[in-house]
């Protein structure tokens, strides 16, 4: 199979010929995206930048990044709820990094005040690739988890399409029938409509409870209409985005679920927004069941303290939000790092050996760069082969990892605690595959590239019972290896599907 795509590349005059297919096909299927130069028109989009073929992963790693990918759920969720394992493992980073420690200045006033919501909605993407050893063998490997914002689940479904469309084309229909169907964005509206329901029936009161097993279904649905006028999903978004196709996929699947959205930025919260008595999030009149953050991962989103008091006043609302800041808090390299101790996962598993298994299988090498003899270690590790390593820091949105010499360049002018806002992780190292990148206004040339399998999850609890816990479908990014770090949002990774062997 694999071979037979590497055969295709060697033919220039059908590359060319398949790339302008592809590229309508892309725009057929709705892979789309703004352009930079005007990402807040309708009236000038291009196709997001994608493979040109399907890249070959093995199915027995696939099944396992899908196999995983509820305990990673519950995982996230547990964490959520500790917090005083929160406040341990990041008390080191908040003190030097900035951004952590207003996130964490608002987790501390929601635990003060209490929660004002009790279901939780969790929308998620965990991250692999394949790490190639020196004896031959391979395994997964987790990269991160993005527990906010997890991007692409909306045009995954398009590039489906296209790779089916492109192998038919090139006469590998066989292959093309590999192809698995895949709309995350389903998945993830399905989730945001079960919290939604979740929500409206919190309103209820006892009473009213018993009224709906008093009275027929008409008239409780006239009477429920009358005192509980629909509430909406807030999709809180940035004011220049050329990424909202992705966004609007989420939309018109909840659409198909009768729910309504509105898109929102901080600003518009802010002057149109409030919280009632009882803390019911308004804007604009309208009652706000959930708040969907599409925006507010990286500290260039809060443009000023106006933007922190209003991500406040979502957090204090009785609106379900995803994420909730402990959940938000989660998806920080710190804590995934803390994970990666002995004896760690076992105290949100202690009885399902089994899970951390599972789990603990996909992670890699992660080490501390806390004050004192275990930091003072990593750091000589790192300098001595920085070649072996990646330096993370506290960020999301790709773009953000340091590499090779700048490792020892950021440790050795790190001064006094400062190293501690990042975490030193094993560096994977995928094996090569040749495939054509097709973006924008670029040549037609055949790349060295590496994937990225991402794996999205959906889960909605209520108080302490668990309502849904799904994987929902997949995302596979490809980028040149030239680039050390950075994802399609950023202009360096492009879409992608597996092709399964």
């Amino acid at each position: 199979m694999a071979l037979g795509i590497q055969d295709l590349m060697k033919d220039t005059a059908m590359v060319a010929s398949l790339a302008k297919d592809a590229k309508d096909a892309a725009l057929l299927n709705g892979v789309l995206m703004r352009t930079k130069e005007a990402s807040n028109s309708a009236e000038l989009v291009t196709y997001a930048p994608f493979t040109l073929f399907p890249t070959p992963v093995p199915k027995a790693v696939f099944q396992q990044a899908l196999n995983v990918q509820t305990h990673y759920n519950s995982l996230v969720d547990k964490i959520s709820q500790n917090a005083n394992f929160l406040n341990e493992a990041l008390a080191s980073t908040v003190e030097v990094d900035e951004f952590t420690s207003r996130l964490f200045e608002i987790h501390r006033q929601i635990l003060k005040e209490g929660s004002s919501q009790s279901v939780v909605l969790g929308l998620n993407r965990s991250d692999y690739m394949l790490d190639q050893k020196d004896d031959g063998s391979s395994s997964l490997k987790q990269i991160e988890i993005n527990t906010i914002s997890a991007s692409f689940g909306g045009l995954s479904a398009g590039m489906v399409g296209v790779h089916k469309h492109i192998l038919k084309v090139a006469g590998r229909l066989d292959d093309s029938m590999t192809i698995l169907d895949n709309n995350p964005a389903a998945g993830l509206a399905r989730a945001i409509a079960k919290a939604k329901e979740l929500y409206r029936s919190e309103r209820f009161s006892s009473s009213f409870k018993l009224l709906m097993n008093t009275v027929n279904q008409y008239r409780l649905a006239t009477f429920t209409n009358t005192f509980f006028p629909r509430a909406v999903v807030l999709i809180l978004v940035s004011d220049d985005e050329q990424n909202i196709y992705d966004q609007r996929c989420v939309e018109i699947e909840l659409m198909k679920l009768n729910v309504i959205t509105i898109r929102r930025t901080f600003e518009d919260v802010f002057a149109r927004g409030s919280l009632d008595k009882e803390k019911k999030l308004l804007i604009d009149g309208m009652e706000v069941a959930v708040v969907y953050f599409r925006n507010g991962y990286v500290p260039q989103q809060y443009k000023s303290q106006q933007d922190w008091d209003t991500r406040l006043m979502l957090e204090r609302s009785c609106a379900i939000k995803c994420p909730d800041i402990a959940t938000h808090l989660t998806g920080t390299k710190k804590v995934q790092q803390v994970l990666a101790r002995p004896g760690v996962l076992e105290q949100f598993f202690p009885n399902e050996p089994q899970v951390v298994e599972q789990i603990r299988a996909t992670f890699a090498g992660l080490y501390p760069l806390d004050m004192g003899p275990e930091g003072d270690k990593t750091v000589a590790m790192a300098l001595k082969d920085p070649e072996q390593y990646v330096l993370k820091p506290q960020r999301e949105g790709g773009g953000n990892n340091i590499y090779g010499s700048e490792i020892c360049k950021v440790l050795q002018e790190a001064k006094g605690s400062e190293r501690t806002a990042y975490i030193l992780m094993d560096k994977i190292k995928p094996t090569p595959s040749h495939n054509y990148l097709l973006r924008r206004d670029s040549s037609i040339t055949v790349s060295n590239c590496l994937s990225e399998l991402g794996v999205f999850g959906a889960y909605v609890r209520q108080g302490k019972e668990m309502m849904m816990n799904e994987q929902v479908g997949h995302l596979l990014r490809t980028k040149s290896s030239v680039h050390a770090d950075g994802g399609v949002a950023a202009g360096v990774a492009v879409l992608d599907n597996p092709l399964l062997y």
